[in-house]
């Protein structure tokens, strides 16, 4: 695609272009992009969805999110009912409070790998690890939305065979940084580690989150749409941060928010508004419209 010159409050009817001639997929990312800024759905974002959906086009949320915080948008997904979490690592039934319907896991011998790396190329890094059941962090990992109960243990003693909940599946590893820019974390996790899992970011913190090798939001994505009949060709993609841009290049139509990172602006040709504007309903009314 074409790099995009324009700065993050373009206006949305600037960029807006025609759907693909046949739309059957929305695939949008939540928090950033879908969701506004104090984590809820605004109601013009609800009837837009609902309309998608009344005219036949599906919709995915694909998100970083795990499951157990799928709670802000399970009211409003429709039809299938399938949402895409944990970067591409879990497809879920919201219809079924979140039942997963897919995993694809980081294997632990890799996680021990990449913990033995970071901690060693950047020091001061601390790691969670999220379960298919639950997160568990080291003690000097920041908690964010710190689940009740949540075991707190070095990493290695939480990826170890006989931890208590090693039956549940590694979705994701999480590390952080307390000092690194978060796009040079990234950078330098990706150079020592990159053998090991796909290394991306959402948090506008050093906080990086790892998957298998090849999971992503985008394989994950475009193997849902295999099992629909759907092609790249005839999906429309929402993002705003990097672990949105598979997916973006991936979609045969995608936009960036207002609000996005640099590296969505410049792989992305096409504009919306910024999350607290409703960017991802704007386009979705102006495609049915059109």
């Amino acid at each position: 695609m074409t790099p995009a010159t324009d700065r993050p409050n373009t206006p949305a009817p600037e960029r807006f272009r025609p759907a693909p001639a046949r739309l059957r997929l929305i695939a949008t990312d939540l928090d950033g992009t879908l969701l506004r800024d104090d984590k809820t759905v605004s109601d013009r974002t609800v009837a837009a969805l609902a309309a998608a959906e009344r005219a036949g086009i599906e919709v995915f949320f694909v998100t970083g999110r795990p499951a157990r915080w799928m709670d802000v948008v399970s009211a409003h997904v429709h039809g299938h009912g399938l949402a895409i979490c944990a970067n591409g690592a879990a497809v879920v039934d919201l219809h079924q409070g979140g039942l997963p319907v897919e995993v694809r896991p980081l294997a632990t011998d890799r996680a021990l790998a990449i913990v033995e790396t970071l901690r060693e190329a950047a020091l001061g890094t601390s790691f969670a690890v999220e379960r298919s059941g639950g997160i568990f962090y080291e003690p000097q990992y920041p908690p964010f939305h710190l689940d009740p109960g949540a075991i707190v243990a070095p990493a290695e003693k939480l990826l170890h065979d006989g931890f208590a909940h090693a039956d549940m599946p590694v979705l994701k590893l999480l590390a952080h940084h307390p000092e690194l820019a978060p796009d040079d974390f990234l950078q330098l996790a990706r150079s020592v580690a990159g053998a090991h899992g796909d290394f991306t970011r959402s948090s506008p913190s050093a906080l990086l989150e790892v998957s298998g090798l090849g999971v992503s939001k985008a394989s994950t994505l475009a193997r849902c749409c295999a099992e629909r009949g759907i092609s790249a060709a005839e999906v429309v993609a929402f993002g705003d941060m990097p672990n949105d841009l598979e997916m973006l290049m991936w979609a045969g139509t995608s936009y960036a928010m207002a609000n996005a990172h640099p590296d969505v602006l410049a792989a992305t040709t096409h504009r919306t508004g910024a999350n607290t504007d409703d960017g991802v309903a704007a386009v979705i009314e102006r495609i049915l419209a059109g």
